[in-house]
């Protein structure tokens, strides 16, 4: 496969900033993604935004099936043209966040389990956090999740409690997920050269959550309420809410808990927001 630079000039692309493209060109930094990711033969993966193909060459060298997800029309038809040879290779035009991941999940073995994929990509930095959402959603397909994000970002996936990065996401990945954070990629090492700093982070999804949640819509709603004003208490973040609960029985749930009011949401633990989440939703307003 050729060099990411010499394709780029080969087909004369220039990054539409419109979708985010921001192509690294690494060789090095693309074999260690691989590596992280910890590819078998028996595997299949889905690569998100495959671009010009380098990276999807080297997945398919070893995986069993690779679903290379790509949006730009343009992007598509190099990839048919490099990947031809490569008959473990289905590409895909569609935008990440239509794509429906159970639908390339293999059958239930003889186990009677349902095998899991993995996802490997270097996404768009502007819809990364809607990206990796969507992937929390079809949780029960997927084994492991190796994404370039922009650093910060990355940071924030893997932030524990009391920490400033710590927010909803974290908790939420932290619910699903093993996070553990990567190499950090120098802005150097991508064409066009973005304004920040990247970082690898790998999410090892858990084939059951981190602790009881009766209704997940109801707990991410009561987590983003909780983090909704950063320097308000977790009370007072929750009684000026629109959740179907009265202050009443906000304080009765937190003081039954032995939560303190007082804390802030960066303070409560992914066990704490599920407890309270599970208490709260047995007493909801109709």
């Amino acid at each position: 496969m050729p060099s990411p630079l010499s394709l780029l000039r080969k087909y004369g692309i220039r990054p539409r900033k419109r979708l985010g493209q921001c192509f690294l060109c690494d060789p090095n930094i693309l074999e260690k993604i691989v590596r992280i990711a910890g590819v078998r033969e028996t595997d299949t993966v889905v690569e998100i935004g495959s671009g010009i193909g380098v990276l999807t060459a080297m997945i398919a060298r070893t995986a069993r099936r690779v679903v290379a997800v790509e949006v730009d029309r343009f992007l598509v038809e190099v990839l048919q043209k490099e990947l031809g040879d490569f008959t473990n290779v289905e590409i895909v035009q569609t935008d990440v966040l239509q794509f429906d991941f159970s639908s390339v999940c293999p059958g239930a073995g003889p186990g009677g389990q349902r095998e899991r994929i993995q996802v490997i990509g270097n996404v768009p930095y502007n819809i990364s956090s809607q990206i990796v959402l969507r992937l929390l959603g079809y949780r029960d397909c997927l084994d492991r999740v190796v994404l370039m994000l922009q650093r910060e970002v990355a940071e924030r996936l893997a932030a524990p409690p009391g920490t400033k990065d710590y927010g909803p996401l974290s908790v939420y990945v932290a619910l699903y997920t093993e996070a553990s954070l990567e190499m950090k990629v120098p802005a150097g090492c991508f064409h066009p050269r973005p304004d920040v700093e990247s970082r690898v982070i790998r999410l090892d999804v858990r084939k059951e959550p981190l602790c009881r949640v009766d209704d997940v819509a109801f707990f991410q709603r009561l987590v983003r309420t909780s983090f909704s004003k950063r320097r308000k208490t977790l009370l007072n973040n929750l009684k000026t809410s629109q959740l179907p609960v009265t202050g009443d029985q906000i304080s009765a749930a937190l003081s039954a808990l032995g939560i303190d009011g007082a804390r802030r949401a960066e303070t409560l633990s992914v066990h704490e927001f599920a407890a309270l989440s599970n208490f709260l939703g047995k007493t909801q307003n109709p």
